[in-house]
């Protein structure tokens, strides 16, 4: 091939490259990376892009170039000259491919083998999802529970992820990672977060009918910030029934699914607790005897306008002092606010 014939692909690739370069790099794809773990992972989304951008040019440039170059004429109807085929040729496509899916491979299993050492300074939290709410909670604290991801900034983090009911599936898009929860089972997933912030935890697999609001919160702040945190919520766990019964509503993810001007919770997926006087003298029970038999057997009664089998029942595994906690909070809650 004469060098004024490749001049021309080589301007196609150039052109065809630029175009993809900048649909990969202008268009924001990617949220930022706001966790060790995340940097690693996006390095390897441009490393592939890279390659693709690349390989994407010259084949483009290859197949327009060869269109124009070696189109027929419209009156000709002869046949092509008989091509046996290129062996060196052959050998390069056939090889380059295979170092460069070789190179991404290894580049993945490297930050794979990284991005899941958690090291010896790790924060231990177990991650509960049941429909439709998240529960975290901090074994290294005395089993401290609480309805959002309170995390240090720069400290390893492994969460240890698991459902109570169907399967989840854990995000936080800064963290640029996933993590299915299982019931009966534990999935890993290590974060270290490199910037404070509040990040959406959201559930990103189809769990029932309250799916899209199944969501959280991840709270990032320094060491300091988040040891006053701790002993914060260590102290609220042993002060009176209201703030016990408080503390139980935020760590099961009640305001998730349910309104209740008290807790500052706006969901609707569930009956409006602050009608629950109203809604025991509908079922003709006591308030107390109601509120608790909703939480453990929510298809007991089903309030006008709302669905059965909504509501899970693993409610009914809370400890009774937490039971016992959340049911007087709600009562009086709903009685201050009727």
């Amino acid at each position: 091939m004469r060098w004024r014939s490749i001049v021309p692909l080589v301007v196609l690739g150039l052109l065809f490259g630029a175009a993809a370069g900048a649909v990969a790099v202008f268009v924001p794809w990617l949220p930022p990376a706001d966790a060790k773990e995340a940097d690693r992972i996006h390095f390897v989304f441009w490393f592939t892009t890279i390659i693709c951008v690349v390989i994407f040019a010259l084949v483009a440039a290859v197949i327009v170039y060869s269109v124009l170059r070696f189109r027929a004429a419209p009156d000709d109807d002869s046949d092509g000259a008989p091509i046996h085929g290129h062996t060196g040729l052959e050998i390069a496509w056939t090889a380059v491919p295979a170092a460069l899916v070789t190179a991404i491979s290894i580049v993945s299993a490297i930050v794979l083998a990284q991005s899941g050492n958690a090291g010896s300074d790790r924060l231990v939290v177990n991650v509960t999802a049941q429909q439709f709410a998240w529960s975290f909670e901090y074994p290294q604290y005395g089993n401290l529970t609480a309805g959002a991801l309170h995390l240090p900034r720069d400290r390893p983090v492994e969460l240890l992820i698991t459902s109570k009911d169907v399967i989840h599936s854990f995000w936080v898009p800064q963290f640029a990672q996933k993590q299915d929860a299982v019931p009966g089972a534990v999935n890993k997933l290590v974060i270290t977060p490199t910037k404070n912030g509040t990040y959406p935890v959201i559930c990103t697999e189809l769990c029932g009918l309250g799916h899209a609001v199944m969501r959280s919160e991840a709270i990032v702040v320094d060491r300091t910030a988040f040891a006053s945190w701790v002993k914060q919520q260590q102290q609220a766990a042993k002060a009176g029934p209201g703030q016990a019964g408080l503390a139980v509503y935020n760590s099961n993810g009640c305001g998730s699914c349910h309104t209740l001007a008290a807790a500052k919770s706006t969901g609707k997926v569930g009956p409006d607790l602050d009608k629950l006087p109203a809604d025991a003298q509908k079922a003709g029970k006591p308030l107390e005897d109601y509120t608790r038999e909703s939480i453990v057997s929510p298809n007991a009664y089903i309030v006008p306008g709302f669905s059965a089998n909504v509501m899970p029942a693993t409610f009914a595994q809370l400890p009774k002092d937490q039971l016992d906690s959340l049911v007087s909070y709600l009562v009086k809650s709903s009685q201050k606010g009727s």
